[in-house]
């Protein structure tokens, strides 16, 4: 649970070197450029959500079956908490809280930051960096109709399916060796590298191991159908994670639409 978030400014004065008192700084050689730490900008403010499962919709005007993500809100839906200025925190960012939970499920520093805003008590608490937060207060509600709209296209992120420890042909679809002809070799992943040079195993070999389970962000998915009366919505296609896993949904990035091309 990311309950908050830290400042741009307090990480990068912990990356700089802390100057001695009393040090005179060394005018010789090159100069350093100055360290700039660049976050991604939303295109707009997004939603938390919860995945309830796949389906099949037939397009009324077409007629043709489209695969969909069925996408639900939990109770308490999700609410501004906290709004991020430059002149408070270094950057402008709106914090959104989801999913309602009793008072005892949190901490009294949860609670207080909570109450603080006038929200409930929420479980998931997210950031969503934009270049101005002025339409935006402590405390409001935001309704997924308001913000979206069918056809619009957005970006869905979560965590994925974790697969435990897989080998190399499951994990990064390698070839299988040959069953007959008296080869022992079959889902062995085979040679990793050289001999006398370079002596070694290079970085980022693929290899066997830990599969699924990471953050991943499907970028681009149509909204097919919303249904206020059953507060869901039907997205194309298939979004990370496994039914009741919490995702992020933001409004898709466009080069020269809502992103600068710069």
């Amino acid at each position: 649970m990311a309950m908050a978030a830290v400042g741009v400014g307090g990480a990068v004065a912990f990356l700089l070197p802390q100057r001695r008192q009393g040090a005179v700084p060394w005018s010789g050689g090159r100069r350093r450029a100055p360290v700039a730490v660049r976050a991604s900008y939303e295109a707009g403010v997004g939603v938390m959500a919860t995945k309830v499962g796949m389906m099949t919709y037939f397009d009324p005007e077409t007629g043709k079956p489209v695969p969909v993500t069925v996408v639900g809100f939990r109770e308490g839906g999700n609410v501004v908490t906290q709004v991020k200025t430059a002149a408070t925190d270094g950057y402008d960012a709106v914090q959104v809280g989801y999913h309602g939970v009793r008072e005892d499920k949190l901490t009294r520093p949860e609670l207080g930051h909570l109450g603080k805003a006038g929200a409930p008590p929420l479980r998931h608490l997210q950031e969503f960096r934009l270049t101005a937060v002025d339409a935006f207060e402590p405390g409001q509600p935001l309704d997924f109709a308001d913000l979206f709209k069918e056809g619009d296209l957005i970006d869905v992120s979560g965590n994925s399916i974790g697969k435990g420890f897989q080998g190399g042909i499951k994990r990064h679809n390698f070839k299988r060796g040959l069953m007959t002809h008296g080869s022992k070799s079959h889902r062995q992943l085979g040679s990793i590298g050289a001999g006398t040079t370079p002596g070694r195993v290079y970085k980022g070999k693929k290899m066997p191991g830990r599969m699924g389970g990471t953050k991943t962000k499907i970028r681009k998915l149509k909204i097919v159908k919303i249904d206020n009366n059953l507060r869901v919505l039907m997205i194309k296609g298939a979004v990370p994670g496994k039914p009741g896993n919490l995702l992020r949904i933001t409004p898709a990035k466009i080069v020269g639409k809502n992103i600068p091309k710069n």
